[in-house]
Order: C-alpha cells, then structure tokens, then sequence
C-alpha cells in the first residue's frame, strides 16, 4: 500500500492574503478554512493552547495537491522574518505546480507584485513514459516566500 501526499501546510503570515493570492494566481479554491487551537503533542512548534487559522486551498483534485496555510493569531508569531528569501534553503520545500497556462500564471503572478526567480522559458524533458514533453515553466516567490515552479505542456512528441 502506497501513502498519499494530501496536502503541505506552509505558516503564512496573513492567511487570507495568502488565500487571496492562491485564489488569484494559481486558481486554487478554499476548502477549509477554521480555528485551530494547538495541542502541544503534533506540530514541532508553538506552544500548547497557541490560536492558529488553518486555511486548506484546493486544485481540482478533491483530496489531494492541497496547500494548508497556518497562521498564528495568538500569541503571534515573532520569529518571522522580515526579509523574505532570496535563495532556497536546505530543506524547504518546493511547490511544483501544473497550471493550464503558465504564461498566464505569470501575468497573474507580475499583477500580485510578486518576486520573480525566471522569465517563463521553453524547454523540453523526456517523462516517465519515455515520450518528449515540451514545456513553459516560470519560477517565482509567493508574498510568505515559499517558492513556486510552475510548468505547463504545450505539446509532445514521441522519442
């Protein structure tokens, strides 16, 4: 039996303009959006009794690809960076998107006044399938600092 990836929570800083931004730019929808009081036993941060949102935005899929966006309400947080990052650091994650038009996504992305790493460029990899599958892909920093690489198919060829 094969586990399923459902979902990446990020800590965000504001959670609806996080959801904003997700709605806008990448045309996810929100599919959960509560309070949350943690625990203190499951999360490897904050601290028992800790007031959080938990925002869940969704793709197509119903169960998976989902982001999760936590936010601190109370206390807040203050170990959030000023600066946002410039480069990746070990052990971050990087969100991988599959948008329709990655073109567009990256006008939508210039219109939110997001940072971005690379222009859109074309390029071409061959998949697991062993077909040729050519490519537009953009990369660019959200308004938390997460990094996105989003790519889209614009045609294939078999190799």
């Amino acid at each position: 039996m094969t586990d399923e990836v459902k979902r990446t929570t990020v800590i965000v800083r504001d959670a609806e303009m996080a959801a904003q931004w997700y709605e806008g730019v990448q045309g996810m929808s929100r599919r959960m959006d509560v309070p949350f009081t943690l625990s203190g036993n499951q999360l490897a941060t904050g601290k028992k009794g800790d007031q959080t949102r938990l925002m869940i935005m969704k793709a197509e899929h119903d169960t998976i690809g989902m982001i999760g966006l936590l936010q601190w309400i109370n206390p807040k947080r203050d170990d959030i960076p000023a600066e946002l990052p410039t480069e990746i650091p070990f052990g971050t994650p990087i969100f991988v998107v599959a948008p329709k038009d990655a073109k567009a996504t990256v006008e939508r992305a210039r219109a939110a006044g997001l940072r971005m790493h690379a222009e859109p460029l074309e390029w071409s990899v061959t998949g697991a399938d062993g077909r040729q599958k050519d490519m537009t892909g953009v990369s660019f920093w959200n308004l938390d600092g997460n990094f996105l690489k989003s790519s889209s198919l614009w045609g294939s060829t078999t190799r």
